[in-house]
């Protein structure tokens, strides 16, 4: 048990470096967070017109029936769209957002260590089996909102392989020790 921890205290440190890395100095996301001399005109338009929350913009009023749905899809096919997370504040409680960010990744691969402990995988089986967990969180959650919402998804799959391949070495390495 005491191996199992190190391993997820660890491997849970390594991913978070890596997204440490991925979203700061190396700075994969930016395509993400793309910049607009607007800015301020937006947001100042968005304070006054919105309150906190998830927006689709073009989308029906809740409870519109089927009808009006699909009428507004077919007037809107090839004009513009979007999606907006508007918060009234910018409350960046960095330490705290940090300390969730590496107590979710140890989680994450503590639950991968109870995986791989049911089989007993060598070096490469490990890391390949990180890969796969990787790919598989990729595909299932960032790649499927790409389908549907046009989204970058490239810097979230360079964070799954990378991420998960250095874990996966790691684990390897750790676990695969007599």
């Amino acid at each position: 048990m005491k191996k199992t921890l190190i391993a997820a205290a660890i491997g849970g440190l390594i991913m978070f470096i890596w997204q440490f890395l991925s979203w700061t100095i190396i700075d994969t996301h930016r395509p993400m967070q793309n910049y607009t001399p607007k800015q301020q005109e937006i947001l100042d338009f968005l304070s006054n017109n919105l309150e906190d929350g998830a927006y689709y913009l073009p989308t029906t009023p809740t409870g519109a029936s089927m009808e009006e749905q699909q009428k507004l899809m077919e007037t809107s096919m090839g004009k513009p769209w979007a999606e907006i997370r508007y918060h009234k504040a910018l409350n960046a409680n960095m330490p705290l957002n940090m300390a969730r960010g590496l107590a979710v990744n140890i989680l994450v691969v503590l639950l991968f260590c109870s995986f791989l402990l049911n089989n007993s995988l060598e070096f490469k089986g490990i890391l390949a089996s990180a890969l796969v967990f990787g790919l598989i969180s990729y595909l299932i959650t960032e790649y499927t909102k790409q389908i549907w919402f046009e989204t970058n998804s490239i810097p979230d799959l360079i964070d799954a392989i990378v991420g998960w391949g250095l874990v996966g070495s790691w684990l390897g390495w750790w676990l695969g020790r007599k």
